[in-house]
């Protein structure tokens, strides 16, 4: 149970609410610095979890469980620390409520399908979404950090913007698969 790569998903779990403590709101530019250093080694293991257990054969039930949860955990709580401290202002709060929104109704889908021993695979869209929704967090945590070049927040909103219509196209092709098999 305790293999490298769940060792690394868990710490990614484990990690989150150090996370959010460095984005709480008068940490001033250090914190967010610290965040967005985190918030880059916490990619890292995602990535590294994955490829270890791969690489050595040690890819476990507890691994694929854990894996998706930590991610989403990680994206939730990053998104939900940029909205409270205004990083994500105004309307682009709605895109990362359809990234939530999305995340939530995929995960539910992905359950109630497994138990009808469906599988959904993730496709190359959705890898693309991830992609678009890790930059823009990540740029949105350091522009937090660099607010001398605007120019970092404004790519991690349309980032964002980017993410979220992904997360449309996507989420609307795991429930059409979901709904083949609803009756």
């Amino acid at each position: 149970m305790l293999t490298l790569p769940n060792i690394l998903t868990l710490s990614r779990i484990v990690a989150v609410p150090l996370l959010a403590l460095l984005l709480w709101p008068g940490g001033g530019w250090a914190a967010q610095a610290l965040a967005f250093a985190l918030y880059c080694l916490m990619g890292l293991t995602d990535y590294f979890d994955g490829y270890v257990a791969r690489a050595r054969g040690a890819v476990s039930r507890l691994g694929i469980f854990l894996d998706p949860i930590a991610d989403k955990i990680m994206v939730a709580a990053v998104i939900l620390m940029l909205v409270f401290v205004r990083t994500i202002p105004g309307v682009h709060v709605v895109a990362g409520l359809i990234i939530l929104m999305r995340e939530i109704a995929v995960s539910g889908l992905r359950e109630f399908l497994a138990g009808l021993q469906v599988s959904v695979p993730v496709s190359q869209l959705a890898k693309w979404k991830t992609g678009f929704q890790l930059v823009s967090l990540g740029a949105l945590i350091l522009g937090g950090a660099l607010p001398q070049w605007p120019w970092v927040h404004n790519a991690g909103i349309v980032s964002l913007w980017a993410a979220a219509i992904l997360t449309l196209v996507t989420g609307w092709d795991y429930l059409r698969t979901g709904l083949k098999h609803m009756d």
